[in-house]
Formats: C-alpha cells, sequence, structure tokens
C-alpha cells in the first residue's frame, strides 16, 4: 500500500488528506500549515519541521487547481497544434519545458480533418488558458487579433503582415533558399518543388524556391508541382514526375512529411536516392533523422521557437507587455543523405 492509502487506512476514510488533517496532526492551525507548505517565513523551524513531517506521513498533495482558483490564476497556457504533424509534436515537448522552468503548465487542444481551429481554440479557452500558443494557425489575420483580445496570442510559425500580436516563426523564404543555394553548389540545375497548398507558410516557401532559382539564373527550370504538407501528396507530385519525359535530378519539398513520399514513389520506381534524384524537405522533425530516410532538410529549431514563444506569453500575462512583438529565427540547412552531385 502507498503512502497515501496508508495515510487513509490510518485515518479512517477512503478521502484525499487535507490541510485540516496535516494541522490536527501536529495540533497547530491550518493557516500555519498553509504558511510551512508555501515556503512562507512566519512559523518557527520546529513547527515547519513538524509539518513537513506529518504532510509525508499523511501523503498529503496540495490540491494545485484549488490554490490557482482561489488565486484566480489558473497558470495554463493553452497550445493549439496539428494532431498530423510530427514537427508540431516536437514543439510541444520544448513548450512543455520551457513553460515548466517559468511556473506554467500546458492545456493540448488538437486540430485534426474533422476539428477546426475555432473549435480546438474555444476548447482551449473554456479550459481558462490565460494565453494561447497556436502552432501554424491559417485563420486570417483579423480574425487572430480579435482572439488577442480574450487572451494573449502567440502565432508560431507563421508571418502575419502587420502584426498586432506576437509572432516566434522562422524565414521559410531565406530556408527554402538555403536548399536550393546548395543544391545548384553540388551542381544541380533542374530542381522541381512540391508545393505545399494555400496559406501563408506555404507562400513564403514557394517564394524562396523561386526566388533562389532565379538568383541563380535557372528561371527556365523553374518548377512548381501541385501538393500539400502530406507524405500523400509527396507521392502523388512523384509519380507526377516519374510518368514526364525527364526526371529532375533534384526535388525540394514543402515539408519532411512530403518529402518522405517523395522517397517512397522513387524507391518503389526504383529510382536511386541520391544516385539518380536528390531529395530535400523541410522542418527537420523526427522522422527525418531517421536513419532509414537520412533526410538533407532545413531545422527551424523547434526548442529555440518554444521558448521565444513561452517568454513572450509570460511577459504579456506578468510583464503587462502590451505592444506586439515579432521574432523571427534564421533557419539552418542540415545536410544528411539524400543529396549527392547529379549524375
Amino acid at each position: 500500500m502507498d503512502e497515501v492509502g496508508s495515510a487513509r487506512g490510518r485515518n479512517g476514510t477512503n478521502r484525499r488528506p487535507r490541510l485540516e488533517d496535516v494541522a490536527a496532526r501536529v495540533g497547530v492551525s491550518t493557516a500555519s500549515v498553509s504558511l510551512v507548505l508555501r515556503g512562507v517565513p512566519g512559523p518557527s523551524e520546529r513547527t515547519r519541521q513538524r509539518v513537513l513531517a506529518a504532510a509525508a506521513e499523511l501523503g498529503y498533495q496540495a490540491d494545485r487547481t484549488a490554490s490557482l482558483l482561489a488565486s484566480r490564476r489558473t497558470r495554463l497556457l493553452g497550445v493549439m497544434v496539428d494532431i498530423h504533424s510530427p514537427f508540431h509534436a516536437e514543439l510541444v515537448e520544448h513548450l512543455h519545458t520551457a513553460a515548466e522552468q517559468v511556473g506554467y503548465d500546458l492545456v493540448l487542444s488538437t486540430q485534426t480533418r474533422t476539428r477546426d481551429e475555432h473549435t480546438a481554440v474555444e476548447t482551449l479557452l473554456a479550459f481558462r488558458s490565460e494565453a494561447l500558443i497556436l502552432l501554424g494557425p491559417t485563420a486570417p489575420a483579423d480574425t487572430l487579433a480579435a482572439l488577442d483580445g480574450k487572451a494573449p496570442v502567440i502565432v508560431v510559425g507563421r508571418r502575419i503582415a502587420d502584426a498586432k500580436l506576437d509572432v516566434v516563426r522562422t524565414a521559410d523564404d531565406e530556408g527554402v533558399g538555403q536548399i536550393v543555394d546548395h543544391l545548384v553548389e553540388r551542381g544541380h540545375r533542374a530542381i522541381a518543388y512540391i508545393d505545399g497548398g494555400k496559406g501563408v507558410i506555404a507562400t513564403d516557401r514557394r517564394r524562396g524556391y523561386r526566388t533562389a532559382m532565379r538568383r541563380h539564373g535557372l528561371d527556365a527550370h523553374i518548377r512548381v508541382l501541385h501538393g500539400d504538407h502530406t507524405e500523400a501528396a509527396g507521392e502523388r507530385a512523384a509519380r507526377h514526375l516519374l510518368d514526364g519525359a525527364d526526371l529532375p535530378t533534384a526535388v525540394v519539398a514543402f515539408n519532411d512529411q512530403s518529402a518522405i513520399g517523395v522517397l517512397a514513389a522513387l524507391s518503389r520506381a526504383g529510382v536511386d536516392v541520391p544516385g539518380e534524384v536528390s531529395v530535400a524537405g523541410y522542418d527537420d522533425d523526427t522522422l527525418s533523422r531517421l536513419s532509414c530516410f537520412n533526410l538533407t532538410t532545413v531545422s527551424q529549431g523547434a526548442e529555440e521557437q518554444a521558448r521565444y514563444a513561452v517568454s513572450a506569453a509570460v511577459e504579456r500575462l506578468d510583464q503587462d507587455r502590451t505592444e506586439p512583438r515579432e521574432v523571427v529565427l534564421t533557419p539552418h540547412l542540415v545536410v544528411r543523405g539524400t543529396v549527392a552531385e547529379p549524375a
């Protein structure tokens, strides 16, 4: 039997030990017990030791929810996350760490194929999240600005023109440009790009590809294929390339998931990567690092983005910062085994 169970047995009840039980065991007021457990000066050292010993013996644990409600603070940061995104999963892990370091916790609300952003955000507000950290939202900027009137909003991963709220992101166009620069340095000219569909993030990465190709005088080789953020889209685009007359020597995909779809389609067709076609993605998510993929990609700095996002939330909540702020981080190329010089 564990300590809590033992304490309950000794008390002759099945309820959780309360502050009053600790006070009764020591023979002091509940106020004194509260001061000791919160580390507030006042009670004598002898009283403090007796309270701590009694709390341990009884298996008493502070009711965090009740204390937060009493202070009218929840210290919860609401996070909207796309359940299908490995990169978002990594961001959430780092957000947890950053939040715990400053005394906050997270509430997660998922965005799925059948659950839209509005529903996810309303759930976060219903749980009394003090600030909202939205990962790659697609809602219009004015909608996000209006939401900021209900709770501080920190947008992660997306550029917002004339932002009236906090934004933490990387320079997506620059990141794709780094991939194209690297491929050109290796001797590639016929470089195709698989698009990410609608939205600001997709627009920025597409622009980065076109700008870099033109910078290298490769206007005639610009080729953008329809796609989205899924492996299936990468496979479809790769099959389209395989059905064409000439394969490009390199393919850049909107994200790592799409790039993995490209790798799967090329493998089934017997096309060697990187011997015949080089492939690169974007995000540096956990799948890209697996030895079976070993994907060349671009890192967005998930840990750094998470740290800045939590810091922005805390500044809005605890330091009364009202002016919006945009943090733009520089992405960096991660070279692995799917890129080589063209045959």
